[in-house]
Order: C-alpha cells, then sequence, then structure tokens
C-alpha cells in the first residue's frame, strides 16, 4: 500500500528508489480535527517544517490564524503532498497550519531521513525536487479554480458549501435562489451589526435554558451561549472575516428567512470553532443555527426588529452630512450677503435680492427636515422581539419578551455608549408583526429631503449656466471635462449626479409604499425590498450630500460677477417695482415697458427723468433697501 501511494505520487522512480523511500516512510491516522500531534509530526505554524506527508485517503485542511479567526486557504486530498518546503525551503517559518477534517491517513517521511536518503542517491534527488516543483506549480494553477467544498444536509437534502464559508445550507440555497440584485446584505454592515446585536440578546435572555448552558467541550470551558455571545460580538466589532459571510442578496423571498438564517449559520459555526470544533464536518453538532442561535425567535420579529434598529444606527450618518451641507450653504449666504442680484420667479426676472439670501435658503430648508427625522426615531424603537412567528409569542418564555429588550437596551447603552436610541415593546405584538406603517413614515421623510435637494440642485445648474449665454451668476468648482467633441466645455455633472440619486430615493419611496400596502394576514412578506430601498436611499443621500458639502464650499463669485450682477439688476425691468412708492404703479408700469422696448436701464430713465439724481440712485440701489422691508420715499412735489 505504501509503495502503491509513492509510485503514484513521483512516477519517475525506478523500483528499487521507491523501495528506498518506503523504507524511511510510516503511516499515520489523523482522527477528525486533529491539529496538534507528537513532536515529529507537527502541523503547527510558526516554524520550519520537519515532515512531508502524503495523504492516502481522508482530507487535511490548510489554514491560516488571524485576528483569532481560522482562515481556510485550501485542502489536499487523497495523493496530494503536504510540507513539500520541509525540501524546497528548508529554513522558512511557516505560517500555515494543517488539521484534519475528516478521518485521514497520511504516509509521513522525517526530514533527517529523506535529506540523508537524497544526500546518498542524487539522481533519485533529482527525481524527488522534479515532481515536488511540478505538483506545487499545478497546485497554484488549479487552485484558481472554484474551492474545494463538503457537503451538509438540511431538511431539503444534501447541499455543497465552501470549505472557506461559514454560512451554511440555508444561506447557499438562497446564494443560488435569488441572484436578483448582486448586492449582499453585507453591503449594509449596520445591518448585519443589528442582527447581532439581537442575538447576542436573545442568548443573554435564554442563557439558562439547559441547551445552551451546554459546555460540549470541557478544555475551552465556554457554555454554548457564551460562545453566541462571543460571536456575535466579533460582529458587532465589524470583523470583516464574519462580515463578508454575509452573502444573500438583499432582496429575497421569505420575509427574510435567508437573511436570518444567514446570520444563525455564521454565528453557529464560529460559535463552533470558539468551542474549539472545525466549523464544518463537525463531529456532532455543538451549536445549531436553529436551536441555539434562533431559540425563542423566529424570521418575523428579528427581521423587523433588526431593519428598524439598523434604520436608528444610520440615521445620524445622514443627518450629520445634511448638518455639513447645511454649513456650507450658510457660509456661502454669509460670504455673498453683499451680492446683489436678480431674483427670479417663473424664471422671469421678479424683484432684487441677494446671492447669500439665495444661499441662505437653501440651508434654512434641509436644516428644517433634521427634525423630521429626530421626530420619526422613537417610533423605529418600538419593536415586536418576543412575539416570534405572528405575534403571539410561541415557543418563547413568558417572560423573554422583556428580558430581551432589556438586553439590546444593555447592549446599545452600557456597551456601545449608544444612549441616543432605545427600543420598547410594542404595543400588540399581533399588529407590530405585520405593521410597516413606520418604515412608509420614515422614507417619506427621506423622499422630502430628495425633493428639496433636487429643487436646489436644479437652481445650482441654472445659476451656474453660461458660461457666457445662460444665467452665469455664480461659478461651480470645474471637476472635469465637460465634452468628448467640445473643448472647454465644463458641465455641472455634481448637481446632475445629485438630481439623479434624488430621483432614485423617490423612485425607492414609491416601491416602499407599494410594498407596505401588499402585505397580507399576520405578516408582509415583502419587508426585504423596504429594508434595502430605505438602506440605499439613506446611503445614497448621504454620500451626495457630502459630495455635494464640497462642491458648494468651492462656489465663487468674482469681482466682475458682482459688477454684472448689479447691472442686470439696474437693467431690469423689475427693478421698476421699488419705484411705485416714488411715482405710481401706472407711472412704474411705463418704465417697465420702456425698459423692454428701448434697452436702456431702469437707472437710465430714472435719471433721465428727473425722479432720482445720482446720489439718491445710489441710496436707492443699496442691498438692505432693495433685499428688506423698504419703501422709498415719495418723490417730492
Amino acid at each position: 500500500m505504501i509503495e502503491t501511494t509513492l509510485q503514484t505520487v513521483f512516477p519517475d522512480l525506478t523500483s528499487s528508489e521507491i523501495q528506498q523511500l518506503a523504507a524511511i516512510t510510516t503511516t499515520k491516522k489523523f482522527a477528525v480535527n486533529d491539529v496538534a500531534i507528537p513532536q515529529e509530526f507537527d502541523m503547527k505554524a510558526g516554524q520550519p517544517r520537519r515532515v512531508l506527508m502524503i495523504i492516502q485517503t481522508g482530507e487535511i485542511e490548510i489554514f491560516r490564524h488571524e485576528e483569532g479567526f481560522q482562515q481556510h486557504i485550501a485542502s489536499r486530498y487523497e495523493n496530494e503532498i503536504l510540507g513539500e518546503e520541509m525540501l524546497l525551503e528548508p529554513e522558512k517559518v511557516h505560517q500555515l497550519s494543517y488539521r484534519s477534517i475528516v478521518e485521514t491517513q497520511a504516509l509521513v517521511i522525517r526530514r533527517i531521513d529523506m535529506e540523508q536518503l537524497l544526500l546518498d542517491q542524487p539522481e533519485m534527488a533529482r527525481k524527488i525536487y522534479r515532481q515536488l516543483a511540478i505538483n506545487a506549480t499545478r497546485r497554484l494553477e488549479r487552485e484558481d479554480h472554484p474551492v474545494r467544498c463538503h457537503s451538509e444536509r438540511d431538511s431539503m437534502g444534501e447541499v455543497q458549501i465552501p470549505n472557506d464559508a461559514y454560512y451554511g445550507s440555508q444561506t447557499a440555497r438562497a446564494i443560488q435562489n435569488f441572484k436578483i440584485t448582486g448586492i449582499p446584505i453585507a453591503h449594509f454592515p449596520k445591518l448585519i451589526k443589528s442582527l447581532a446585536i439581537i442575538k447576542k440578546a436573545a442568548a443573554r435572555a435564554n442563557s439558562e435554558a439547559p441547551n445552551l448552558k451546554r459546555v460540549p467541550n470541557a478544555t475551552m470551558g465556554l457554555t454554548v451561549g457564551e460562545a453566541i455571545i462571543h460571536a456575535c460580538d466579533e460582529i458587532i466589532e465589524g470583523n470583516q472575516f464574519l462580515q463578508r459571510q454575509f452573502l444573500v442578496d438583499v432582496i429575497q423571498g421569505g420575509a427574510g428567512t435567508s437573511t436570518n438564517m444567514n446570520a444563525n449559520e455564521v454565528i453557529a459555526k464560529r460559535a463552533r470553532e470558539l468551542l474549539g470544533f472545525p466549523k464544518f464536518h463537525p463531529d456532532g453538532n455543538p451549536v445549531d443555527p436553529n436551536d441555539d442561535v434562533n431559540m425563542a425567535q423566529s424570521t418575523n420579529d428579528v427581521y423587523p426588529s433588526a431593519v428598524r434598529l439598523t434604520l436608528m444606527l444610520t440615521y445620524t450618518e445622514l443627518t450629520s452630512a445634511m448638518q455639513e451641507l447645511i454649513a456650507a450653504f450658510l457660509a456661502k449666504g454669509e460670504a455673498f450677503a453683499s451680492v446683489i442680484k436678480m431674483g427670479r420667479t417663473q424664471l422671469q426676472d421678479a424683484v432684487p435680492m441677494t446671492l447669500g439670501q439665495e444661499f441662505r435658503a437653501f440651508g434654512v430648508t434641509l436644516e428644517e427636515d433634521i427634525d423630521k427625522l429626530e421626530r420619526n426615531v422613537p417610533l423605529l424603537g418600538e419593536l415586536n422581539l418576543g412575539g416570534t412567528a405572528i405575534g403571539t409569542g410561541i415557543l418563547a418564555s413568558p417572560d423573554y419578551r422583556a428580558r430581551v429588550l432589556d438586553e439590546v437596551n444593555h447592549i446599545l447603552h452600557n456597551e456601545l455608549n449608544l444612549w441616543r436610541i432605545a427600543v420598547r415593546p410594542a404595543l400588540d405584538l399581533v399588529e407590530a408583526s405585520w405593521d410597516t406603517g413606520v418604515f412608509v413614515l420614515f422614507s417619506g421623510v427621506i423622499k422630502r429631503i430628495a425633493v428639496k435637494l433636487s429643487k436646489i440642485c436644479n437652481d445650482l445648474r441654472l445659476l451656474s449656466s453660461g458660461p457666457l449665454a445662460g444665467f452665469g451668476d455664480i461659478r461651480l468648482p470645474a471637476v472635469q471635462a465637460g465634452s468628448s467633441i467640445m473643448p472647454g466645455k465644463v458641465n455641472p455633472v455634481i448637481p446632475e449626479v445629485v438630481n439623479q440619486v434624488a430621483f432614485q430615493v423617490i423612485g425607492n419611496d414609491l416601491a416602499i409604499t407599494i410594498a407596505a400596502e401588499g402585505g397580507q394576514l399576520q405578516l408582509n412578506a415583502f419587508e426585504p425590498i423596504i429594508a434595502f430601498n430605505l438602506l440605499q436611499s439613506m446611503q445614497m443621500m448621504t454620500r451626495a450630500m457630502r459630495t455635494l458639502t464640497t462642491h458648494v464650499q468651492g462656489i465663487v463669485v468674482t469681482e466682475q460677477d458682482k459688477q454684472c450682477l448689479r447691472e442686470r439688476v439696474e437693467q431690469s425691468p423689475g427693478l421698476a417695482t421699488f419705484l411705485i412708492p416714488v411715482i405710481g404703479y401706472q407711472a412704474a408700469t411705463k418704465i417697465a415697458k420702456e425698459v423692454i422696448s428701448s434697452g436702456h436701464s431702469v437707472k437710465d430713465l430714472v435719471l433721465a427723468q428727473g425722479i432720482m439724481n445720482e446720489t439718491q440712485w445710489e441710496e436707492f440701489m443699496h442691498p438692505d433697501n432693495l433685499t428688506k422691508p423698504y419703501r422709498p420715499a415719495t418723490q417730492a412735489s
């Protein structure tokens, strides 16, 4: 058996050479999850390899310890070699470890024996070194292909799971079933964090349950409940190894069941590792995603609670971006406070104003909506946790509901220092299990902000239009070339992209409204699209406003621009409105018409008709007189 395996692995060796190699080869059996075995068969990271192993049956995993995680690198199977670096790089200290995944039998050759044999047999050494190099090259090529998988079984049957995955069968099926947006739920890390907070709170609330008090591995000394809590903490802290395992598409059937199970499976597998077991091919099932991680829970109370919690954790990013943009507009309002210009209604000249007033108004209109968002946040804190399937609380203990909400608040306040948000029980769990009204309300405020923001961007594009044939009131920062054919053209691309974000947010709000209306009986099955559109709207709006803030800060008005804007005021028939108290409505109308027909400015006509002299005109044209409550003195008789 030994010689057959050696001949397969080293086909160039003669029968005599195979016999010599077999003479220094021993057979070793590994139990499931063997990592450290007798010293001569070292499988740990941190020192040079001292043995060469050839697998006869079974599977050996190569993994790396990084940030407390056992990161899968590759697996080796029948007739494959482990530890060839023993000869190819004899002094290199390696950072990879080996572990048997199933019962495995391997041939083992000690480095000291192999080196002596090859020293005595140089031709044999040449053949072995050549074969090891070929194997290494072929393996690199092969490992560019899909990763090896293993089988896991659930109620639907067997399913293939990548060996490096922390998720399980239900997640794997969901990945195959819901190839919709290509955006995994991991795209929204606060949603993953919220799920982990709820799972941690549930494990604490259920800590006295017999299944969570089990200690599957006396060496580790952890209960199942403690391992679940530790795994949740790693997700809450944002560990990327686990974050990347949330691969279910954000839009999915099943009212969010796939998202809930993705969390249950990842937490369960990480908890198994923390208990000293491999995350897959476990010897038994020390942590079950349904019985343990999902204890006293249903997707129907976990998922909507997680979405509500996510919105509470996320909205401050949006309001922070709003405050930055508001500050930028108000700062420009101050900077442009003395820049006189014509206001416009229906794209026609109206009456004078300052550019500062225009920009201040942009800031004020957005400022109003921060309060609107803040007022809705407490409504999001009303959770249906403990209602389980339809709000009746089936399979949860009578005191679980109060305990789990207390634990959520404890995590938010005492552990994460998030005192600004709190959760409380829904008044009626049956109603709360299907009611999505708060999402409609919250989305409506975000849509309102988007509508205002889009209107502001429309204004910025008009005000900067030109540079010669448009309004030309302001100069937006030039951020990129505007045409592939017209030299020197610069477009208002930042306001344009913000417009498009607003259009998307408005469309998202409609989708949320329809999805909320589409619920039936004791559940709304369409909460995933509600969650996706709400989170996408908030994320896009936050990024859009930060992009626009930088742009607004770069807006300038040159001295030449200021003079041009003043001349337009003096030339505009709209200025005749201010002459009504001086000469009456009919006379002011005649001046306005003459301005339009003759091309003369209002100033020219006022001075020519003796209505005012130069000094009076300059006083009349002071920005405070034209842009604040003011009534010119009636002309003396």
